[in-house]
């Protein structure tokens, strides 16, 4: 007979003595499943490290978007800036351009004096509203429509709200979006209103007779904003209409 040889199993063995009674416990455990659990605690380390990476990435790709969102409303802004410095720049050559129309206007005078005489033009109505509402270096903001029945015109500290015509104080007030609000009667059925969007002195009050050129209010800051509104028989009309026709 041949001698069969027989594999022996690898078993360790594990002893537990106990502290405190001195009894102990031995247990037995395979090669076998030494490996198995050592293989799986392997794989779990693995999957918990592949885990924390996963998350560091995600991570750094929001911080990378965040990034961008930030670079993005900063473009949005600097955009938005320069819209509205143009559209100022546009409006003040607006200005200029008709502050030259009328200085040339004016120069235009002929060479030759008529040989008979002329009579003297007669001086404007002194009640009507021909005078510019502001004595300061003021700018015309926006222009007369159909929507914004009124001329939006810009001042500065130190300037002047003054009267456009001869006429009486009907009203000094204020409302929600005015902080002054004065308005003035004039002859021939005209009527002006000056409403400034921010705090300023007033120098007159309701029932005054006032005459054109009159200081109505005095700035006290800068960038202030006056909208200037002129009606006739209650309808509102173009201020500098009436600004070119008679002043």
């Amino acid at each position: 007979m041949k001698n069969q040889r027989h594999k022996r199993k690898e078993i360790y063995s594990v002893l537990m003595v106990s502290n405190t009674d001195g009894k102990s416990r031995q247990f037995q455990v395979s090669a076998l499943t030494l490996r198995f659990c050592a293989g799986l605690v392997i794989v779990l380390c693995l999957v918990i490290g592949w885990l924390i990476y996963q998350a560091s990435v995600a991570d750094g790709v929001r911080q990378v978007l965040r990034q961008e969102v930030a670079s993005l409303k900063e473009q949005l802004q600097a955009v938005e800036t320069e819209r509205d410095d143009l559209t100022k720049d546009k409006l003040t050559l607006a200005a200029e351009n008709e502050s030259l129309r009328r200085q040339a206007e004016a120069a235009a005078v002929p060479e030759e004096a008529p040989p008979e005489e002329v009579p003297e033009e007669e001086e404007p109505e002194p009640s009507v509203p021909s005078v510019y509402p502001s004595d300061g270096a003021g700018i015309l903001k926006t222009a007369y429509s159909e929507e914004q029945p009124y001329i939006a015109v810009s001042a500065y500290t130190d300037g002047h709200i003054v009267a456009a015509g001869n006429g009486t104080v009907t009203a000094v007030g204020s409302d929600d979006t005015y902080a002054h609000i004065i308005e003035i009667e004039h002859e021939g059925g005209y009527k002006t209103r000056y409403l400034l969007h921010q705090d300023c002195e007033v120098n007159t009050e309701e029932g005054v007779q006032v005459e054109a050129g009159d200081i109505l209010m005095t700035i006290t800051s800068d960038d202030c904003q006056l909208d200037y509104q002129v009606l006739l028989n209650d309808e509102p009309i173009d201020p500098l209409s009436v600004i070119d026709a008679k002043g």
